[in-house]
């Protein structure tokens, strides 16, 4: 059996303001794309499953109405100083800081920011384990 290869598709309200705001305000690897999408390379991924109350209360956003979709998405990271650089920078492209980066109470440290379309993103650091790639452990 061929490997099988998950994909997160986000909608969008401008396609080229996205596709730039992925590209150098967060860094991904754009792939080669037909006109009317963007695709990113990502190492790997990961599904998380929690509490919807729960996430949108560590988000520090409400659960009901525009606040809160039910879903973020997470980018794990080395350090906490890059945790720091990564969200000022998505900050500086464009996005919506919603939770400035601090430590947590599962004893890790994390931000969250809204993209140009209000995608909730997590920007975290786990001291306790690494969650990309084996061949990355730093």
């Amino acid at each position: 059996m061929k490997p099988r290869i998950s994909m997160i598709t986000l909608g969008v309200r401008d396609l080229a303001a996205a596709t730039e705001f992925y590209e150098k305000g967060l860094g991904l690897p754009r792939m080669d794309s037909p006109p009317s999408v963007a695709f990113f390379t990502l190492n790997g991924t990961w599904l998380g499953l929690y509490g919807w109350d729960a996430l949108a209360e560590d988000a520090q956003v409400p659960a009901e109405g525009s606040g809160f979709r039910g879903v973020t998405l997470a980018h794990n990271l080395g350090s906490e100083r890059e945790v720091d650089a990564l969200v000022a920078h998505a900050v500086k492209a464009g996005a919506t800081l919603v939770k400035p980066p601090q430590k947590v109470f599962w004893g890790g440290y994390s931000g969250y920011f809204k993209d140009l379309d209000g995608h909730l993103w997590e920007i975290a650091h786990n001291p306790f384990c690494w969650v990309g790639p084996a061949d990355d452990i730093a």
